[in-house]
């Protein structure tokens, strides 16, 4: 009734001179039958007293909605929902209604215990002693259950032999950011680094054994929801229970079986391990080998998960042809020239590992049979969309690095993102589990070298909750340290950054660039961040030129890769020509950096490098035209924006 109140008024308004005031107020005053609200008021009250009522009862009933939705009721009634519709409940509220921040080990999931009898049908058959007899009770560790949970199990299960286990708490003084330090003395120069310590849960004896252990994990705040030490304690508690030697050997650890509102730990509870799934319940069966073998390690990136020496190593692999180098390219323009010498440079440091690199349709023929020549071997992929990018952003398609985890036909795959340089056998890492790297900064890894383990439901599992989990730096790599929040700090030297941190000293700075220039190399692979090698010209690294990207400038590690860009053939080598509008912004950079007077002299330079005068646009009059820019530069932060968006400007 009120939009077609409105409706009205504003087809008066278009045929009169009248205000919408003028307009509510006539029409209400014309005839009282027209008049629902006219009850509210007194004989003889205007329509403008009336427009002033009719607000103040909108008003009133938008309160009383707002206390309807309020997230207290809503979370009195979530256990109601939870009983009449809990396979519902089960895909929304783990987002909509978790656990107060900070809750602890305690959660607030009222528990479908229809869910649990249904995962106990794949389990209670399976129990058997060393001689292959059947026995009839199950043997159950529940952890985390309070007392009338335990109760309740007993009483609807009571063909399983179910005991609490008891777990002390970490205390409060162990945060993630103790887990997950920024830095660690990883070279022990100062002494060797040391991780908190996680109580073990507490059993009858040594010898005790059980055929399923059941935990009961709580689901934190909405962001980082993954990043709680108490869920991380619980589930590798419940790890070490499983894995615990059973009668009669076998490959199989103990069923685990997992009661949250929040997926588990990807990388420790492996979806395919997964026997059963229903609502907010998951049922496991992992291989105990690899159970143990991750138990070993680290409880977190407080200590390396691969020892500093480990990277010179030599590395035996039972089945090279089951591991494999892989990059993804969702733009030409930006990083094809990285990716095809990326590939020359892992030939020229030894591997003769498969090579994989995903393209999205984008990529053109051209740009694909040089990804080839190189050594790539190139598929075709669909991009997917960050739903959280703006368009045309730089992360907009980025959630694509996602399809690493369809290439099953691979154990094991490096990843390296396509401005990476390879200078020595990265081989070692093929050893290490999902998911695996350095740090980036706080508690998070940086993705531009990780080891994954590729399993078609973790790509599902990535692809399905893209709508609801939250990236910090809103793109692939903030997305995957929420869902991998449990990783594995490899050595800085496997993906060394080519960045001078603001607050380092001349002493650190100084051992950065011994690193960057050492001969034979000591890094693996050197990370180019900030402006590209290929974008700049070859005679020094352009970074230098611009205040804000001297943090990057190297002229050690760039001259390094021209190195490996020279020793192409020069077909490639003619994949990464600059195109006029670039060598425009970098003559105006110069010039910048020349006004500016900077102490380093980089912008004194005089240019050798052949490519000013070759233009990349080939026979294209216009692309070829020489530009200049006049009075400005772009603006926005040059390491982010797209190249296309970025020339485009001028």
């Amino acid at each position: 009734m009120l939009g077609a109140l409105e409706m009205k008024s504003s087809a008066i308004t278009k045929g009169s001179s009248l205000s919408r005031k003028d307009c509510i107020g006539s029409y209400y005053a014309k005839d009282a039958k027209y008049r629902p609200f006219s009850a509210l008021l007194p004989e003889g009250w205007s329509g403008k007293v009336l427009y002033v009522k009719l607000v103040l009862v909108l008003l009133m009933c938008g309160s009383f909605m707002g206390l309807l939705n309020s997230p207290s009721i809503h979370l009195a009634d979530e256990h109601h929902h939870h009983t009449t519709q809990p396979e519902a409940a089960s895909k929304s509220s783990w987002m909509s209604h978790p656990d107060a921040a900070n809750s602890g080990y305690a959660s607030s999931l009222r528990i479908d215990w229809s869910q649990i009898e249904t995962a106990a049908e794949h389990f209670a058959p399976a129990a058997a002693d060393g001689g292959g007899t059947s026995r009839t009770r199950t043997r159950v560790a529940l952890l985390n259950f309070d007392d009338g949970e335990v109760e309740e199990w007993k009483a609807r299960m009571p063909h399983t032999d179910a005991s609490a286990v008891r777990l002390d708490h970490v205390g409060s003084d162990v945060t993630w950011e103790h887990l997950y330090p920024e830095w660690i003395d990883e070279e022990e120069r100062y002494g060797a680094p040391a991780c908190p310590d996680l109580p073990e849960p507490s059993v009858e004896s040594e010898e005790a054994r059980y055929d399923v252990v059941a935990v009961k994990l709580p689901c934190g705040r909405a962001a980082s929801w993954s990043k709680d030490v108490a869920r991380l304690h619980l589930q590798l508690a419940a790890a070490r229970l499983a894995a615990r030697a059973r009668h009669g050997g076998g490959p199989a650890a103990a069923h685990v079986l997992v009661v949250s509102r929040c997926f588990p730990m990807p990388n420790l509870f492996r979806c395919r391990d997964e026997v059963a799934r229903d609502g907010d319940v998951w049922l496991y069966r992992p291989d105990v080998s690899d159970l143990r073998r991750k138990l070993e390690l680290p409880v977190g990136s407080c200590k390396l998960a691969m020892p500093f020496r480990a990277l010179g190593e030599p590395y035996v692999s039972a089945a090279p042809q089951r591991e494999a180098y892989a990059t993804i390219l969702h733009s030409e323009q930006l990083y094809a020239c990285g990716a095809i010498t990326a590939a020359r440079s892992i030939r020229m440091a030894g591997s003769g590992r498969d090579m994989v690199a995903l393209v999205d349709e984008t990529i053109s023929a051209r740009h694909r049979g040089a990804l080839e020549a190189a050594g790539w071997v190139v598929r075709t992929i669909r991009r997917i969309r960050n739903p959280r990018a703006s368009r045309d952003a730089y992360n907009e398609w980025n959630y694509s690095k996602f399809w690493l985890w369809t290439l099953t036909e691979y154990e094991r795959v490096i990843f390296l993102d396509a401005d990476l340089l390879v200078q020595r056998p990265m081989e070692p890492l093929f050893a290490m589990p999902e998911v695996s790297a350095t740090g980036n900064h706080g508690a998070y890894f940086n993705s531009g070298v990780m080891v994954v383990e590729p399993c078609n439901c973790t790509f599902r599992l990535l692809a399905d909750h893209v709508g609801d989990i939250e990236s910090y730096n809103g793109g692939d790599q903030g997305y995957l340290n929420e869902v991998f929040a449990w990783w594995h700090r490899l050595p800085s030297h496997a993906n060394y950054m080519k960045h001078f941190w603001g607050g380092d000293t001349a002493e650190r700075a100084a051992a950065k660039r011994r690193v960057l220039a050492a001969d034979p190399p000591v890094a693996l692979a050197v990370h180019f961040v900030g402006l590209k090698p290929w974008f700049c010209f070859r005679d020094y690294d352009c970074n230098w030129n611009v205040p804000a990207l001297r943090q990057f400038a190297s002229d050690e590690a760039h001259a390094r890769w021209w190195k490996v860009h020279d020793a192409m053939p020069p077909r490639l080598q003619g994949f990464c020509l600059l195109d006029e509008r670039q060598k425009a912004l970098l003559r105006w950079d110069v010039a910048r950096a020349r006004e500016a007077n900077f102490s380093d002299g980089h912008w004194s330079a005089r240019i050798a490098d052949p490519r000013r005068s070759i233009c990349a646009g080939g026979g294209d009059a216009e692309a070829c035209r020489e530009r200049e820019i006049a009075g400005r530069r772009v603006e926005g932060n040059r390491i982010t924006t797209s190249y296309a968006k970025l020339i485009d400007s001028f």
